[in-house]
C-alpha cells in the first residue's frame, strides 16, 4: 500500500514531468498559420499580404502560409475564414471591398463585423480622380465647369458595380450634383484602358494602379481621397482642400480571424503586426503600392471598418445602388 507522503510524491513528480508539455500546447503560435487573402495571386493586394507575412513568420517565429481565395468580390473567402476555427490559425486579409462597400450594397452570406475578430490595420491608400489628357482641365474646378456644360455626355469607369471607384464616383457627383455616365468594367485594368484611349473621360482609381499612368501623362490627377495630400503626388490637393467633404474613405487592408478569438490570441497577433509595422524596409516595400502604414489597436480597427461601411451603406441608399450578391 502506498503512504500518503509517497503517494503525493508520486502526483508532484508526474505534474513537473506534464507541465512543460501542457505549457507547449498553449503557447501561440505552436504550427503553422493560415492567412486567406480574398484576391488572385499577382495583384497588389496580394503583395501586401506575402511582405506582411514575411515579417510576421520572423516576428511569431512560426511559418505561415498564404492562400488566394479569390472569387464573389471577397465572399468566398471571407465565409471560409468566418466558418474557421477561432484559434488563430485562419487569418483573412480584410480590405475596404469585403468589410467596406460590398456590405454596403450587397447581400452577403457573412456579417462584415459579428463574424469576424478585428486583429489591426495595415494600411490605407488613397483613390484619385483621373482625367484622360484630352480633357480640358487640370483642377477639379475646372473639370466640373466642363462636365456641366455637357451633362449626359462625359462619362466615369469603374472596376465595378459596388466598387470603391464606383462609390467616389457617386460621391462626386452627389456633392456637385453633375451628371456623368457611369460604366462598370470587370475589373481596373480594362476601365485604366478605355480611361486612356479617351472611350471614358474620368476614372476614381486607387493611386497604387493610377501611378504609372499618371507618370507617363496617359492619365491627368486632379485631386485625392484622404485626409492629406500623398507623398507621391505632392501637387495635387485633396477634395477636402477644395471643399468637399466625406472623401476621407481610401482603399484600406488590414487583418481579421473569425469570431470568438482568444484575447491572448488577439494580443500577440496585434503586437506582432505593431513590430512589423515599425519596421523601416517594410514602410518602403508598401510605399511602391502608395499604401501609407497606419497601424490601428484591434478596438480602433473594428470602429473604422464600422464607420466604412455606415458611409458606404449612406451613400448606397442615397444613391440608390442595390447590387445582387
Amino acid at each position: 500500500m502506498i503512504s500518503k507522503n509517497r503517494r503525493q510524491l508520486l502526483l508532484a513528480t508526474a505534474a513537473s514531468t506534464l507541465a512543460p508539455w501542457s505549457n507547449a500546447q498553449n503557447i501561440y503560435p505552436n504550427k503553422t498559420i493560415r492567412y486567406v487573402v480574398p484576391v488572385a495571386a499577382g495583384g497588389g493586394a496580394d503583395m501586401i499580404g506575402r511582405a506582411t507575412c514575411e515579417r510576421l513568420t520572423k516576428v511569431l517565429g512560426q511559418s505561415i502560409i498564404i492562400e488566394n481565395v479569390s472569387g464573389g468580390g471577397g465572399a468566398i473567402a471571407c465565409q471560409n475564414v468566418a466558418k474557421s476555427n477561432p484559434d488563430g490559425y485562419t487569418l483573412l486579409q480584410a480590405y475596404v471591398a469585403t468589410h467596406g462597400t460590398s456590405p454596403a450594397t450587397r447581400k452577403l452570406n457573412y456579417d462584415a463585423l459579428k463574424d469576424f475578430t478585428p486583429v489591426g490595420m495595415i494600411g490605407t491608400a488613397p483613390n484619385v480622380l483621373c482625367v484622360n489628357p484630352g480633357v480640358p482641365a487640370n483642377d477639379v474646378k475646372t473639370f466640373v465647369e466642363y462636365v456641366r456644360k455637357q451633362p449626359g455626355k462625359i462619362a466615369y469607369g469603374s472596376a465595378g458595380a459596388g466598387s470603391l471607384t464606383h462609390l467616389v464616383g457617386e460621391l462626386f457627383k452627389q456633392q456637385t450634383g453633375l451628371f456623368m455616365i457611369h460604366i462598370p468594367y470587370r475589373g481596373v485594368a480594362p476601365a485604366n484602358v478605355d480611361l486612356i484611349s479617351g472611350q471614358t473621360q474620368a476614372l476614381f482609381p486607387s493611386l497604387a494602379g493610377a501611378l504609372p499612368h499618371i507618370r507617363s501623362g496617359r492619365m491627368r490627377p486632379l485631386a485625392v481621397t484622404g485626409p492629406k495630400r500623398h507623398e507621391l503626388l505632392k501637387d495635387v490637393p485633396t477634395f477636402e482642400e477644395l471643399g468637399y467633404k466625406g472623401f476621407d474613405g481610401q482603399q484600406w487592408y488590414g487583418i481579421v480571424g473569425p469570431a470568438g478569438m482568444p484575447q491572448s490570441i488577439v494580443k500577440t497577433l496585434s503586437e506582432a503586426l505593431a513590430q512589423v509595422l515599425a519596421q523601416q524596409d517594410f514602410k518602403d516595400k508598401l510605399s511602391s503600392e502608395a499604401v501609407a502604414l497606419m497601424p490601428l489597436s484591434p478596438d480602433a480597427f473594428a470602429a473604422y471598418m464600422k464607420a466604412d461601411i455606415e458611409r458606404w451603406t449612406k451613400l448606397a441608399r442615397d444613391r440608390k445602388i442595390e447590387l445582387d450578391s
